[in-house]
């Protein structure tokens, strides 16, 4: 079931077209990847789902029904970038505040945020400042304010932004069990190899249009390039062949791209020929990082993509 369906989404400023016709949809309990160069229409996007701003054209479907930004927006936790917390405000009293809005009566506020406090040791937080925190403490306690009302949507605007690694991790295992709950996550982030770690499925958008979407697996995938890496101890001056190219050369192992119509059998076949032991033997797939800037800087392979799936 799909917690989340935009359907031809436009929004202009002016004569900037902001987002421009772009639809997906989000499966339930998935962790959904939205990424994108700065500009390219990511925060648009979060903003019309969150009701803040609303589609010139276009619809959204959250929950199966036509989405209602005054009364679905308790369903949903959103943590911005830019933060939204009060620096002057005691942070006890201010998680009080902000669950109270989202509809909790004050006994469950308590409870719920004393949960959350113990299990991020936060408890001697309680009557400090939001100013007097620093960046990784503040990005703690937004996000605990966004989940604690357990809401079926959660979208996180870079949420690793000024954590250390230890809590970094802490914050990862909390989405991770979140969707296990039954929580959808929305992940906007510019760093690619968060992404591939968390991420179940993404959605690459540039300048206004949807250029990529589908499943981690299923994006490396499509952009492989046929290379391989090998483990032998050979000299590469010794493997001139027309089965593949020889792309880099460590002591112990090969970097392959297998040439025209050659087979993985076919390379194993050369090195079992040249009585070469394999070691090991494993397809390198691209990056995200290298699959979003080959799209986004408008190589010929970016267009065609582009026109394949347009």
């Amino acid at each position: 079931m799909n917690i989340l369906e935009l359907h031809n989404l436009k929004k202009y400023f002016a004569t900037q077209k902001a987002v421009d016709d772009i639809s997906f949809e989000i499966k339930q309990g998935s962790i959904f990847g939205l990424l994108g160069p700065n500009g390219a229409g990511k925060t648009t996007l979060l903003r019309m789902i969150t009701g803040i701003f609303y589609p010139d054209q276009g619809h959204i479907i959250f929950n199966g029904q036509k989405y209602d930004p005054i009364n679905d927006v308790a369903y949903i936790g959103y943590m911005p970038e830019e933060r939204g917390l009060y620096k002057k405000m005691k942070i006890g009293e201010q998680a009080v505040y902000l669950a109270r809005l989202k509809g909790l009566s004050k006994a469950d506020a308590m409870h719920k945020i004393k949960e959350w406090f113990v299990k991020f040791e936060m408890q001697s937080w309680w009557n400090k400042k939001v100013e007097d925190l620093s960046k990784g403490m503040s990005q703690k306690l937004q996000f605990v304010t966004t989940v604690l009302h357990e809401p079926k949507l959660i979208i996180l605007d870079e949420p690793f932004s000024g954590l250390d690694p230890v809590n970094a991790n802490l914050i990862k295992d909390e989405i991770f069990n979140l969707a296990k709950k039954g929580s959808t996550i929305i992940f906007s982030t510019h760093r690619m190899e968060q992404v591939e770690e968390i991420c179940d499925h993404i959605v690459l958008v540039n300048k206004g249009h949807k250029i990529l979407d589908g499943t981690v697996g299923e994006i490396k995938n499509r952009f492989k390039e046929n290379i391989y890496r090998v483990g032998v101890n050979t000299n590469a001056e010794n493997l001139m062949t027309y089965i593949f190219e020889v792309i880099k050369h460590k002591p112990d192992q090969l970097l392959l791209k297998l040439q025209h119509d050659s087979t993985t059998n076919d390379v194993l076949k050369h090195f079992i020929n040249q009585n070469i032991p394999v070691h090991s033997f494993n397809e390198v797939l691209p990056s995200l990082n290298e699959i979003f800037i080959k799209l986004v800087e408008g190589t010929p392979e970016a267009r065609q993509f582009q026109q394949v799936n347009n």
